[in-house]
């Protein structure tokens, strides 16, 4: 007999939560913060702020170093957030979907560690590890279960803790320092862009019963990494870095660190063009007509920093694609660029920010620099 399976159900976001660790720290503090290499003031770090209009951020770590939270802790406590706010327990969640750069540990996966720190029962897991787009891997991974009554109650959650990777400790006695001190400009930058932090969404088939929710209309995820080596990435050095064989687990961790490849690094020329690639999916979506410009009330778009912003509006302008920009909606300049945790910071903030309506049609896009891909999630208040 054939079985008939049940027809595929709506989907909404319920609580949206966030959790940004310490106080905001300034430009003016933030690199005695994370440290100074060999004691020594950065040469780029005015211009990396120049670029990126990052004006405040976060830290789970007090200046020397000393740790304050972890990113499975951090994460957490921003699930806890987005469940208050969906009027949910930590023991109603029956799928937790956690998306990061880098966990607490190598191994097991980030899941396992913020299933711990939340102290819940038996539930089923799924870790996506990436760079700023695995929140939107995690995203449609715990939106299809809820889709297809595998779970009522699904959580997909992402954290970042990007300052660890950025005390001098990562750098001296490294190929990436100069005869001269200086760090090299791959490293440096980064420094100056990223910060730490969390965000979480609650799902559930049907809307909360006060307040407004954000149905899931659809989730897409378009890889690019067939057309480039990677762009921004940790575990090998810049002219090894598209031969696997010789990654840092290759090498073994003690020559790998000295030979610069345990660091966080970016290419920032190969940025140039991955920029163009993302431009060229999302001017495929508007061709195909799954993204329409004139009907998309609010754009929250993920980017590291602003002078990014710019380029994708200059790339854009002359386009139909084009949403203006009195459309779009950030949190970078306060809250820096947190990786696969922004757009679920930027998100909460925008509920917040009395803008939704009941209609309202919200486009969040996340591209990734990691080896370059780009994600595209549709939203309708209700």
């Amino acid at each position: 007999m054939k079985q008939i399976r049940p027809p595929l159900r709506d989907v909404y976001i319920t609580g949206v939560g966030a959790h940004l660790p310490g106080p905001p720290v300034g430009n003016e503090r933030m690199e005695d913060h994370i440290g100074r290499v060999h004691g020594r003031a950065s040469v780029l770090g005015r211009r990396a702020l120049r670029w990126n209009g990052i004006q405040t951020r976060h830290y789970a770590m007090e200046p020397g170093g000393t740790v304050t939270d972890t990113n499975a802790g951090m994460t957490a406590k921003a699930v806890v957030a987005a469940l208050d706010e969906a009027g949910l327990a930590v023991d109603d969640v029956q799928h937790l979907a956690t998306a990061t750069t880098q966990g607490d540990y190598l191994v097991p996966g980030h899941a396992t560690a913020v299933h711990a720190a939340l102290g819940a029962g038996p539930l089923e897991i799924a870790s996506y590890q990436s760079v700023c787009a695995a929140s939107l891997m995690a995203a449609k991974g715990a939106w299809l279960q809820v889709r297809a009554a595998e779970a009522d109650v699904a959580v997909a959650a992402a954290g970042e803790f990007s300052s660890r990777w950025f005390r001098p400790g990562f750098y001296e006695g490294t190929a990436l320092v100069d005869s001269k001190g200086r760090l090299a400009t791959e490293a440096d930058f980064l420094r100056f862009t990223l910060s730490d932090g969390a965000g979480a969404v609650v799902l559930e088939p049907r809307p909360r019963g006060q307040g407004l929710s954000l149905k899931i209309d659809w989730i897409d995820l378009t890889s690019l990494a067939g057309r480039f080596d990677p762009c921004m990435w940790a575990g090998s050095t810049r002219g090894d870095r598209a031969d696997l064989a010789s990654a840092w687990s290759h090498a073994g961790p003690i020559a790998a660190h000295a030979a610069g490849a345990v660091a966080l690094l970016q290419d920032f020329d190969l940025l140039k063009t991955v920029i163009r690639a993302w431009i060229g999916v999302w001017l495929d979506k508007v061709d195909s007509g799954r993204i329409v410009p004139d009907q998309v009330d609010h754009l929250l778009c993920h980017y590291s920093a602003r002078s990014l912003r710019e380029e994708i509006v200059r790339l854009l302008e002359n386009t139909a694609a084009m949403i203006p920009e009195e459309k779009w909606f950030t949190t970078l300049p306060a809250t820096g660029n947190i990786g696969s945790a922004s757009i679920w910071v930027m998100l909460e903030a925008f509920m917040r920010s009395g803008r939704p309506k009941k209609g309202d049609r919200v486009l969040l896009i996340v591209p990734e620099s990691g080896r370059a891909m780009i994600g595209f999630m549709m939203l309708e208040v209700v």
